[in-house]
């Protein structure tokens, strides 16, 4: 498997690409135009420009995350029509450069939610939390303008200023749309978009809701082994596929992701490692990649990688805020770069005992 990292740009990330380069198997960066709003077509200079800096350091831009999904194709108005042509240029553009994987999400509104995105912890690290009783009954907007206040001057993913000034017509919109007609928008945009993938040597990889279950009464449609069963079904191609984050559909206890590797590694270009630990009332907290730290079996989970051959890419994922690392929330360098070691660990100790079984 090939490891990533995932970077924010020159000027809006805390962490150089000289230090990415110096964690052990690193092969690329994760990258974003984060300035372009959703919908936008991607221009090719600006693609140019990112490979430009990245290729000194020996490094790729191979997977790109994310590529926004406009509301008006996840609503199925009649103007996602051109923001689904839009869509299918960028792929295009992308395609010109050497991209190979773009994660892309199909949640309402909001790419991800947290309560908390310095909490602290019992050994004086910070990490993101969060509390179902903070969003009970919580006007969005006012978690919307803690995250603005907590977020350090950095671009928060999924949070696009342009989006979250129209909150309220946003929630209104969705008032009617239930699971059911999300997911046959989904398909609509699949249907549209996977040829285009597919003639570029692109493959799609949809990032599960995060958390996976319903927030401010917004439908959710990846959230578990069912949902993403219907999801590869809707369009046979190897070019719709998965990105498969442990952290995200985690929360869930009764998701079994050692199940899902196995079951639809064929269709995983892409996959988060994180561990996370889930609270009794189902509040959970960012932990360290350590099994032994958290609610996941990342030592099961990456053994399913290794038995399944998976020769796709992965990253770290979040990492906790530690040795007063001043960063972007979940994203600082320590940690995920614990967090690589500890996987590559895992790897070679099956790979090792593998060689051993021959």
């Amino acid at each position: 498997m090939k490891t990533t990292f995932r970077w924010y740009g020159l000027g809006n990330d805390t962490i150089p690409l000289s230090y990415i380069k110096q964690i052990p198997s690193m092969s690329g960066v994760v990258w974003a135009l984060h300035d372009m709003a959703a919908g936008e077509v991607w221009p090719e200079e600006r693609i140019a420009e990112v490979k430009a800096q990245v290729e000194p350091y020996g490094l790729n831009i191979d997977v790109v995350e994310s590529v926004n999904i406009h509301e008006s194709i996840k609503l199925g108005t009649p103007e996602r029509e051109q923001y689904i042509e839009n869509y299918k240029t960028t792929l295009r553009n992308l395609g010109k450069y050497g991209v190979k994987v773009v994660c892309y999400n199909f949640m309402p509104v909001f790419d991800w939610i947290r309560t908390d995105l310095f909490k602290e912890t019992e050994d004086g690290a910070t990490a993101l939390f969060y509390e179902h009783a903070r969003i009970d009954g919580i006007d969005p907007k006012i978690l919307v303008k803690q995250f603005e206040e907590n977020s350090k001057e950095l671009t928060l993913p999924g949070w696009e200023p342009e989006r979250l000034k129209h909150l309220d017509k946003l929630f209104d919109l969705y008032k009617e749309v239930k699971e059911e007609d999300l997911r046959a928008n989904l398909k609509y945009f699949l249907d549209q978009i996977i040829p285009v993938a597919e003639e570029m040597g692109i493959k799609m990889a949809i990032h599960p809701d995060d958390p996976p279950f319903s927030v401010f009464g917004l439908p959710r449609i990846v959230k578990c082994y069912e949902d993403l069963q219907k999801i590869v079904e809707m369009v046979d191609s190897p070019s719709n596929g998965i990105t498969l984050c442990s952290g995200a559909l985690g929360p869930n206890l009764s998701n079994d992701i050692p199940k899902m590797i196995r079951a639809f590694h064929h269709r995983i270009p892409f996959a988060h490692i994180r561990n996370i630990k889930v609270f009794e009332n189902g509040d959970f907290l960012e932990t360290s990649h350590l099994t032994s730290d958290g609610s996941l079996d990342i030592t099961e989970i990456v053994k399913a990688y290794h038995e399944v051959g998976f020769d796709g890419y992965y990253r770290p994922d979040h990492g906790r805020h530690i040795w007063e690392e001043k960063c972007r929330p979940g994203y600082g360098l320590y940690d995920r770069a614990l967090g690589i070691m500890y996987i590559q660990g895992l790897w070679d100790a099956f790979e090792k005992a593998k060689q051993g079984e021959k």
